[in-house]
């Protein structure tokens, strides 16, 4: 591997150590952020990395920086599919549903279920649970939850992810924003299903 100059060694630290927590790499916005540049020059800075041979471009992937691991030493990574709306009647992992997949540190996941995916939320209902519009959420596909997780629910034919309570015999989804009033669901009223837990998040890409 090429020398590395001192801002280059400081970017490849933050990656190591974002990577360890947070189970996937930085995005170059994350990285910008950090080090108070523009997302072009933190894709400069990668790109110099590659070259240097610090990072390693897996294959078959789209040319983002989620897309790089440190070249010293190559994870065991579990591809999780991305899921866009999830319509009614359809298998939940079928390909239909899928837009693609996020590669996640095998160990993180471990022990966490095997039926694993990823859903993109879109709006603003979950901001005080620091869930915001363009994030995904891992979620374990499970039929039942308890009082108090957060869960992707199929309601009608609409999916949405909020808190889950009871009220007596109802089903209260509570959004987890200063303005918005839970969805409260009387039995028999309305077709609800619960389609898994949130387990985890990744920031928006």
């Amino acid at each position: 591997m090429k020398e590395l100059t001192a801002r280059q060694r400081e970017i490849l630290s933050f990656i190591q150590s974002f990577t360890q927590r947070h189970a996937v790499p930085p995005t170059v916005r994350e990285i910008g952020e950090r080090f108070r540049v523009t997302p072009r020059a933190a894709f400069d800075h990668l790109r110099a990395l590659e070259r240097k041979g610090a990072l390693r471009r897996r294959a078959s992937t789209k040319r983002t920086s989620r897309a790089l691991t440190l070249a010293d030493r190559v994870p065991a990574v579990r591809e999780i599919p991305v899921l866009g709306r999830i319509a009614a009647g359809l298998p939940l992992l079928s390909e239909e549903n899928r837009e693609g997949s996020l590669p996640i540190l095998a160990d993180w996941v471990r022990g966490k279920g095997e039926e694993i995916f990823a859903l993109r939320v879109r709006g603003e209902s979950m901001v005080d649970a620091h869930i915001v519009d363009g994030d995904l959420v891992l979620v374990r596909r499970q039929e039942t939850v308890e009082p108090g997780d957060i869960a992707v629910v199929l309601l009608d034919n609409e999916t949405t992810v909020k808190r889950f309570a009871r009220d007596g015999s109802a089903i209260v989804l509570k959004p987890e924003h200063p303005t918005m009033a839970p969805i409260v669901v009387k039995a028999g009223e309305r077709t609800v299903k619960i389609l898994g837990k949130v387990i985890g998040l990744v920031r928006g890409l």
